[in-house]
């Protein structure tokens, strides 16, 4: 049976659980376990299809914390969460240590941000066999702003794309999700291209996913919006994403992007009489 409920008549929510002190959207709310089975509970109510476990934060400028760190701070909560969920539960971890481990105690997806380019990532979710989902991101969150120039945006980032699913699908991975990695080393012009071309990256062959959720590209306009008043921005931006063919979009505020969702699914499947 698949790993990812990937349906061909609406588009996938995945709920976004972050367990970090330092997160841009979240702020530390959900750091305990138990408030983020609480978190966990209220994002599953509203529709999310699938729950993105991240306990480190990625945003831009952010420094990397100790594996261990990490484990002490996701595994718990992956646990739990599969133990009264049937949810898929994607961690969100380019740490091959840390995805062991919580594939271990319930999660079924790898969320990798750093493109799957280590093997022993690679190794551990073959032998798990899970489901991975590949993003493009240049260097680290750190310094990932500082290199920002392509040739043409999306044809750069296809053919990364395109080299690490090739690599993936050679290890024997075979549930593949691409993201084109909006947020990451690229300008908010950059991410608007992507949204606006993003039918180019069905020539990969793989489902697609989007996470522009309450991001500074859309912060970029009407004035520079703070993170809590960028609802809109993330609701049109999904829409746009799922109209040019994502079919699952990672987001804070599942309730109100899952009802903008339906009328597009709705357009977008739309069959005649």
């Amino acid at each position: 049976m698949p790993v990812l409920p990937i349906s061909r008549g609406r588009t996938l929510i995945m709920g976004v659980l972050n367990v970090t002190p330092d997160s841009f959207a979240d702020r530390g709310r959900f750091l305990s376990t138990e408030e983020a089975l609480v978190q966990a509970r209220r994002l599953i109510a509203e529709g999310a299809d699938i729950l993105d476990v991240g306990a480190e934060s990625t945003r831009p400028g952010s420094d990397p914390v100790p594996e261990q760190e990490e484990l002490d701070r996701a595994a718990p909560v992956v646990e739990k969460i599969a133990n009264e969920f049937a949810v898929p539960i994607s961690i969100d971890t380019y740490k091959h240590g840390v995805a062991e481990r919580c594939l271990a105690v319930g999660a079924t997806i790898v969320n990798d941000i750093g493109g799957l380019r280590d093997a022993a990532m690679m190794k551990t979710i073959k032998q798990h066999g899970a489901a991975a989902i590949i993003m493009h991101m240049r260097g680290t969150p750190k310094i990932m702003q500082q290199d920002v120039y392509y040739d043409d945006v999306v044809i750069d980032v296809r053919t990364f794309l395109a080299e690490r699913v090739d690599a993936a699908r050679s290890k024997g991975i075979e549930e593949i999700v691409i993201d084109p990695g909006i947020g990451f080393s690229k300008t908010a012009s950059q991410n608007f291209q992507l949204l606006q071309r993003l039918h180019e990256f069905s020539k990969l062959k793989t489902p697609i996913l989007i996470g522009p959720s309450r991001k500074s590209f859309l912060g970029s306009l009407a004035g520079r919006l703070p993170v809590e008043d960028r609802l809109e921005g993330t609701i049109a931006a999904c829409c746009v994403g799922a109209l040019n063919g994502a079919a699952i979009v990672r987001v804070h505020d599942v309730r109100a992007v899952k009802r903008a969702l339906e009328v597009v699914d709705a357009v977008r499947f739309a069959k005649a009489d």
